[in-house]
């Protein structure tokens, strides 16, 4: 069942509009890749941007989002407990490849909604005072190795925001995900996030850009904001 949900994943073919970067007028631009630096995406709105402080704006995971990871999870929490729990309370409870099966895939769904679950629900932060770009928990000011983080920036090389999008197809449906992505000085990026919203992520992506005072290039129309 996992190989299955896995090999499905993998066979997402995507595609994207060419972007001609001298539409943004900028050297950087020209360095700077315009394909999907994130594999797949999502068909609906897996993050929002959201004010915490004067100095700080999160992306965190949208409701959607949450009760996605969340079937998974209680999914595979119900084989693993609803199974040998009916059969206990009908006195028929006997080990057995009867219930061997229910409870792998019990624990398969179990871990896979927990994974996700953890790394879909870690907040996304940008914090003025500080002066860093994070995924996760912990603040890269506030650790012994900031290297230990493994995804965070310092906001002072961030020289861009990059909105670009990517077409998604699998077996029984297609969709377009948009991507947001930080563009460093030297034309390296930084995955943002990714999800199937367009509206709310090129508005999440403006008030991002107003609160770092940083253009966005926004190759979905392929035009400058």
């Amino acid at each position: 069942m996992f190989n299955k949900f896995i090999a499905k994943l993998k066979r997402l073919s995507r595609s994207q509009e060419k972007v001609d970067p001298a539409l943004f007028e900028d050297p950087v631009a020209e360095q700077t890749e315009w394909t999907p630096l994130k594999s797949g995406g999502a068909n609906f709105c897996t993050h929002k941007l959201a004010a915490e402080y004067p100095n700080r704006v999160v992306f965190r995971a949208s409701v959607g989002a949450v009760l996605f990871y969340l079937v998974f999870l209680l999914a595979g929490l119900g084989m693993l407990i609803g199974f040998p729990l009916n059969g206990l309370l009908k006195g028929t409870f006997e080990f057995s490849l009867e219930m061997l099966i229910p409870g792998v895939v019990g624990t398969v769904f179990t871990l896979v909604g927990g994974i996700m679950f953890y790394y879909g629900t870690q907040p996304i932060v940008f914090d003025n005072q500080s002066g860093y770009f994070w995924k996760g928990r912990k603040n890269p000011g506030e650790v012994y190795r900031s290297e230990a983080i493994k995804c965070w920036a310092d906001l002072e090389d961030v020289h861009a925001l990059q909105l670009i999008s990517e077409y998604c197809r699998g077996d029984k449906s297609s969709y377009y995900s948009y991507e947001l992505n930080l563009v460093m000085q030297d034309g390296r990026r930084i995955n943002v996030v990714d999800h199937g919203k367009q509206d709310r992520i090129r508005a999440d992506a403006e008030t991002l850009g107003e609160f770092l005072g940083k253009p966005v290039w926004d190759a979905i129309l392929n035009r400058r904001v």
